[in-house]
């Protein structure tokens, strides 16, 4: 069976991706969930598609700058190939850093409290990530080590499935699909969180926690990481210290409010 075009159709001589459908797929969904509970909590509606104006350049420009930094000898030989982000190499982490920055500086122009902000995003930034991985599983990317298809079969995965992991004459670990489920399972969790009206911060950094921790055993599957130094994988140095930064501030929070600020209180 041939593998699933990368390219869903064209127009004229453009050519549309099925990964960038399926990119803008899961922001039209994440903005849609948080402009929903927007609207719940008494905020403005606007206020994601305000930002996303400014949080989806810096993303894209975070991503850019954190995979070039760790790509450095190759890039110092040919840069301009730095802007040639068509080519690939964008790293989620970059662009996550780079929507938080911008998340700070949007609230305090707003004169919001950050919190607000990134608690409300906390479960559209897992639905965007979720969604996302599957245009890695069409491009044939971000996948594991080589495994037997029996492996495969075990894992009762549909034939279409195998069949994209075949790549090179070698079937290899879907990591593309551990992650994404591992996404959708901190979705149902935050929800769940959600009702329970907990502290302010608490969803957003439970996020960061929850992510990192499967990014941290997914990535040590990967074929393609990016290294820190000869067997020191960046994605899980950096899930090491978001894990541990999370549960510190977290701490921080409940040390130095002097009442709790609950979810729902959206009020400074």
């Amino acid at each position: 069976m041939e593998p699933i075009n990368p390219i869903a159709f064209k127009i004229g001589s453009l050519s549309v991706n099925w990964y960038g459908i399926l990119i803008g797929l899961g922001i039209i969904l994440a903005l849609y969930i948080a402009i929903r509970e927007s609207k719940r909590l008494g905020l403005d509606p606007d206020l994601f598609p305000d930002l996303l104006m400014w949080a989806i350049p810096a993303a894209i420009i975070g991503a850019r700058i954190y995979y070039v930094i760790f790509q450095w000898e190759y890039y110092a030989k040919y840069p301009e190939k730095i802007i040639q982000i068509w080519n690939g190499g964008l790293a989620i982490h970059g662009a996550l850093i780079g929507a938080v920055i911008t998340t700070i500086l949007y609230a305090k122009m707003k004169k919001m409290s950050f919190w607000v902000i990134a608690d409300i995003a906390a479960p559209s930034l897992l639905i965007g990530q979720a969604i996302g991985r599957w245009g890695n599983f069409i491009n044939q990317e971000a996948h594991g080590g080589p495994v037997t298809r029996s492996f495969l079969e075990n894992l009762y995965l549909p034939d279409w499935i195998i069949n994209q992991m075949y790549i090179g004459g070698v079937y290899y670990h879907p990591t593309f699909l551990y992650e994404s489920l591992w996404n959708f399972g901190g979705i149902i969790l935050l929800l769940f969180i959600r009702r329970m009206n907990p502290q302010r911060g608490y969803m957003f950094l439970l996020y960061v926690t929850w992510y990192s921790i499967g990014r941290f055993f997914i990535e040590g599957l990967r074929t393609d990481s990016l290294m820190v130094a000869p067997g020191l994988r960046a994605a899980q140095v950096l899930s090491i210290v978001l894990i541990i930064g999370a549960v510190s501030v977290w701490l921080y929070l409940r040390k130095t409010r002097k009442a709790p600020v609950r979810y729902q209180e959206v009020s400074e």
